[in-house]
């Protein structure tokens, strides 16, 4: 991974991961504040009954003209104390006696929770009854650390999902950039063969050196040039979806075709020989002559030196075959993607079967390739449904 890769990467995970963050915090925020209130909640109503319940036995005993003998409650983490009128202490089993503030109605203290209930009865000497409980801020203590646990484990989910998105969402990218990456290095390759062919033969031609065999290498690398930066121009600027069709010979398209490739095969002795009936098809000459042209060059790239290349066209049925090194079933399932190569010294830099590819599907023209490794290739495409007159 690259730094530009590794910049980008930092920072959508920066930006994803805080911003989850920040919106896991804020509903973490609002839920611990509703909870905490429920439990205040909770906890004052529970408070409460347990005074009605003292003050109820309060009242019976001194109806019954019994003193009152305070007792434990049954919920052993509930105490309670009892005040005079003069705000002393009766009774207590408080963990607080001296911080209680019977002022208020329900109150914490970070260490307990309080709940003060007045029993205003004449001639009963309690006047103020005291709850305490330590269960509410128990609760309290426990959400906290809850809420703290479930933000740290979102935080660790978010991070590990983010990353998975990061790399998912740039692995394309990264496939692209290296296969532009290749592509750059390919075609620098490409170019490399015939622009050396061509300043060999003009400095031979210089010298007066062998000129009508210089003449013929300088015009077949010329070709190549001219062919290399036509299929990458196609390619890159030319919308396959827009078609000017018009009606024409194919075989005479092939034909010239053909002438033109025969320079460029010179420089491998190969021959190509063609086999042409009359057929006229509505199809777009341009598009037309890129497939035509792209059949040749790769079959003059995969073939052997000294063979010979065999260009058919029968029954609408055009055949480009050559006896080179083949293609092996693997790569064939492969061969018409784009960027995608043979293996050949020579170079090539897989535009040149995508184009012939793309522009078949653009005419439902299908396209069959038989082929056997060390023996040859014979690449097909049917015209058949573009055909005018034959």
């Amino acid at each position: 991974m690259n730094s530009d890769e590794k910049r980008a990467l930092f920072s959508f995970l920066s930006i994803y991961i805080c911003s989850a963050i920040f919106l896991i915090g804020m509903l973490l925020y609002v839920y611990y504040q509703d909870e905490v209130e429920s439990l205040e909640k909770s906890c004052s109503m529970e408070l409460n009954n347990a005074s009605m319940k003292i003050k109820t036995d309060i009242l019976n005993s001194y109806m019954h003209n019994k003193r009152f003998i305070p007792k434990e409650l049954d919920k052993k983490e509930l105490r309670y104390g009892l005040y005079d009128e003069k705000r002393k202490l009766i009774f207590s089993n408080l963990d607080s006696k001296e911080s209680v503030d019977l002022d208020k109605n329900f109150y914490e203290n970070g260490l307990n929770h309080y709940f003060i209930d007045e029993l205003n009865e004449v001639g009963i000497p309690i006047k103020y009854i005291v709850l305490e409980t330590c269960q509410g801020v128990v609760n309290k203590d426990r959400l906290v650390v809850y809420t703290i646990l479930a933000f740290f484990l979102s935080a660790i989910f978010v991070g590990f999902i983010a990353f998975f998105l990061a790399k998912l969402l740039l692995k394309p990218v990264r496939q692209k950039v290296l296969q532009l990456d290749n592509f750059i290095k390919d075609s620098a390759h490409e170019l490399n063969t015939p622009i050396s062919v061509l300043m060999t033969s003009v400095s031979m031609l210089k010298r007066g050196k062998n000129p009508e065999k210089m003449m013929k290498y300088i015009l077949s690398s010329s070709k190549q040039i001219s062919h290399i930066y036509n299929d990458i121009h196609f390619s890159a600027f030319n919308n396959f979806e827009e078609n000017l069709d018009e009606r024409f010979n194919l075989n005479e398209l092939i034909l010239e075709s053909v002438d033109f490739f025969r320079d460029i095969s010179v420089t491998k002795s190969i021959i190509i020989e063609a086999n042409l009936e009359i057929c006229e098809v509505l199809m777009d000459r341009t598009k037309t002559q890129k497939l035509i042209n792209n059949l040749l060059s790769n079959a003059i790239k995969y073939s052997k030196n000294n063979s010979k290349i065999v260009v058919s066209l029968e029954k609408g049925f055009l055949k480009v075959q050559d006896f080179g090194i083949g293609i092996s079933k693997e790569e064939q399932k492969e061969i018409f993607k784009r960027y995608k190569r043979g293996k050949n010294v020579e170079g090539g830099f897989g535009i040149g079967l995508d184009i012939v590819n793309r522009i078949c599907k653009d005419y439902n023209l299908e396209l069959m390739l038989e082929s056997k490794p060390n023996e040859g290739s014979t690449f097909i495409v049917d015209f058949n449904k573009i055909i005018i007159s034959q």
